[in-house]
């Protein structure tokens, strides 16, 4: 792990604005030097280690905590802001002359974490400021990306720390470019809420007023629900009747529609893919027409009563195949025919939803590669990837960009996260033991509190955004309404079956909406 342990001793100083300590620029006037209308030594190669203030760049605050020194991503050196006392500094460059119009700022940033704030900013542009965090990643570099619409020919390229004695932060390789921003996906899985309602839970406003639970979270910014559909749970929830009937209140919101197929009577993921009771014994031929029929049968009854699905997954975390062991990935050619038969029925509903196939383990690339380059070899057809991706499971926030950049480029598909969540607390509120529920398992950098929570969906959210050629679709939340109900558990077959998930809901213990939910109003 990179920890810088000093200053280095300054060579040149920055002049200062007559601006109050502290405050954030508002508006900069442009030296000679400044005066450009191209981002210059973005990659921070102009001056050498040591350099207190980046040719072409300014500073602002404590001047000392902002400077060049070896190490960079792609050259030999980097800006770092790092001081052994509490620190506020911001490094900005003051581009004038540009056309009007959408710009993207690309910057490779690594940051040790713990700073009050630190964030790139693109501001002084025409249009509102836009700003994005720097997540923690403390060796591996991380790529985020700042859109603007510029609408007075100048903006402001803006570095920026807020940070406690020894704090660091290191930024590389910026470019300042047309391009656009935000994702189009800003959803959650939600497909506990029928049960949980049925069995008496309750759902909050921030303010604490009572409400539908889908109603706040369209209020905070959810465009797209993500629904589970097995095949005859024991139950009786998740089935086609309960998904039609959740599917109206989703339409009825204004949301899109993404029905995850889970082709079982239960949990299906990497661990277990287990036929639904009813196709037990079935050929490999069999199982083909149970896949297409079933998968027809749940969406035409959908498009019937005006609620078209408009993604959907054919299997869930199918790392190992599905429906096993015929639809092992033992036996690729077999998986192929099977998820096949799933994407043919798909499109015989409906031609424009579109079909994705969903992995688990987000930060594998060889794994991910493995399973997407035998299927495209054995002509499975889809039109998204999904991946699934708990850091606290499935490596770091580097492996993470990384596979999803990798497949997004690989295979020139779309690329979204199906599942993600953190924990806001550790302790249950009910009886059953959390399946995070120690300090231990916790992602380096993100707390298991409200505001960690909060961190971790905003910088998921901001990875997603910076896949390259705008592949990155967005992001849904898992299980965003499972809250701690009575009744509402882990097995469908033992109804006082506890929750494991409680603590990371995106409803609190009091059932408040908690503030990681406002990140749905991402760009």
């Amino acid at each position: 792990m990179f920890h810088p342990r000093r200053t280095p001793r300054r060579t040149l100083r920055a002049l200062l604005l007559p601006l109050a300590a502290g405050l954030a620029l508002t508006t900069l006037p442009a030296t000679s030097a400044q005066a450009a209308s191209t981002l210059t030594n973005g990659g921070f190669e102009a001056d050498g280690s040591g350099a207190a203030v980046p040719n072409s760049w300014s500073e602002y605050g404590d001047t000392g905590a902002s400077y060049v020194e070896s190490g960079g991503r792609s050259g030999s050196y980097r800006l770092s802001h790092y001081s052994a006392s509490a620190y506020k500094v911001e490094t900005y460059q003051y581009l004038s002359g540009l056309t009007n119009g959408n710009y993207r700022l690309t910057a490779w940033v690594r940051s040790g974490g713990g700073q009050k704030s630190a964030y790139l900013a693109l501001k002084n542009c025409g249009s509102s400021e836009q700003r994005t965090d720097l997540p923690v990643s403390a060796s591996g570099w991380i790529r985020i990306v700042v859109p603007i619409a510029v609408t007075n020919n100048q903006c402001t390229i803006s570095v920026n720390s807020d940070a406690n004695a020894g704090n660091w932060i290191n930024v590389d390789d910026l470019t300042f470019a047309s391009g656009t921003g935000g994702v189009s996906v800003k959803g959650a899985d939600i497909s506990s809420l029928p049960k949980s309602e049925a069995k008496g839970g309750v759902y909050k406003t921030a303010s604490g007023t009572t409400s539908d639970a889908l109603t706040v979270l369209k209020n905070s910014g959810m465009n797209y629900a993500r629904v589970k559909v097995w095949v005859n749970p024991a139950d009786g929830y998740n089935n086609k009747a309960r998904v039609l009937a959740l599917a109206k209140r989703v339409k009825a919101q204004g949301m899109k529609l993404l029905v995850d197929f889970h082709y079982s009577d239960t949990w299906a993921d990497p661990g277990a893919q287990s036929k639904p009771s009813a196709w037990a014994g079935h050929s490999y031929s069999q199982l083909k027409t149970d896949v297409y029929n079933h998968t027809y049968d749940v969406l035409n009854a959908l498009k019937s009563q005006g609620t078209t699905a408009d993604m959907v997954q054919v299997g869930n975390e199918i790392n190992g195949g599905m429906l096993w062991s015929e639809g092992s990935t033992d036996n690729w050619s077999q998986l192929a025919g099977l998820l096949n038969s799933g994407y043919n029925a798909v499109k015989a509903v409906s031609s424009g939803t579109t079909v994705a196939l969903h992995l688990a383990k987000g930060g594998d690339l060889s794994g991910t590669r493995w399973w997407f380059d035998s299927a495209v070899s054995n002509g499975v057809k889809f039109d998204a990837i999904g991946l699934s991706y708990y850091g606290y499971w499935h490596g770091s926030l580097h492996d993470f960009q990384t596979t999803l950049d990798d497949a997004a480029a690989r295979y020139g598909k779309p690329v979204f996260v199906a599942e993600t969540a953190y924990p806001f607390r550790l302790d249950s509120k009910d009886s059953h033991e959390n399946i995070i529920d120690t300090t231990g398992e916790l992602v380096s950098g993100y707390a298991a509190s409200t505001a960690g929570q909060s961190a971790w969906f905003r910088d998921i959210l901001n990875i997603v955004e910076a896949v390259p050629n705008g592949r990155g679709l967005g992001v849904f939340y898992w299980e965003a309404t499972w809250t701690a109900v009575t009744g509402n558990g882990w097995d469908p077959t033992a109804p006082s079956s506890g929750n494991g998930w409680e603590n990371q809901a995106l409803f609190g213990y009091d059932d408040k909406a908690l503030p990681a939910m406002t990140w749905f109003s991402h760009r």
